[in-house]
């Protein structure tokens, strides 16, 4: 990859890595994983950067492969994430801690949003992140019609689950 092209990279993934940081909160349990996991998202997105083509927004293309990143290590019994070594310019990535303290309001939802499937927990995520229909159903792979009707039921069980759990 060129430097141009690197530079690029490194700024467009500063500007967003609360992205990736959002991600590793609904799947990581503790501190050490939401690191490894923040980790191998930026390294899958280093790798697959050569063919981001621009034909959808940066972000859109970041919770893609973010999202793939977090599903394929926690589908299953795979809980341990393998790490590679990356090269030495991802390392000037200015990395932000992420302030649990910050999201203390939410954490009643993410104790229900835990309990969900993979792919009901990228689906909150991105509604979270006032994602539209369109945007939510390509990044998927599934319909806007499913979408919506999914994000409906999900809500219904969420809802369930948290009045259920006396709000976690």
């Amino acid at each position: 990859m060129n430097k141009n092209k690197e530079i690029e990279f490194v700024g467009l993934l500063e500007q967003h890595q609360n992205v990736l940081h959002k991600i590793c909160k609904l799947y990581a349990s503790d501190l050490d994983t939401h690191k490894d996991l923040f980790q191998e998202m930026v390294i899958q997105l280093w790798r697959s950067y050569p063919t981001f083509k621009g034909d959808s927004k940066f972000t859109t293309w970041a919770y893609r492969v973010a999202l793939n990143t977090a599903i394929s290590l926690y589908r299953g019994k795979k809980r341990k994430i393998t790490t590679v070594d990356w090269d030495n310019s991802l390392q000037n990535i200015c990395y932000e801690e992420y302030d649990p303290a910050q999201e203390e309001k939410l954490k009643t939802l993410y104790g229900a949003v835990r309990q969900l499937n993979d792919i009901e927990k990228a689906l909150v995520y991105m509604y979270l992140e006032d994602k539209d229909y369109t945007e939510i159903s390509e990044t998927l792979g599934i319909s806007e019609v499913n979408a919506r009707v999914k994000m409906n039921r999900i809500k219904t069980k969420l809802k369930s689950m948290i009045n259920q759990n006396g709000g976690y």
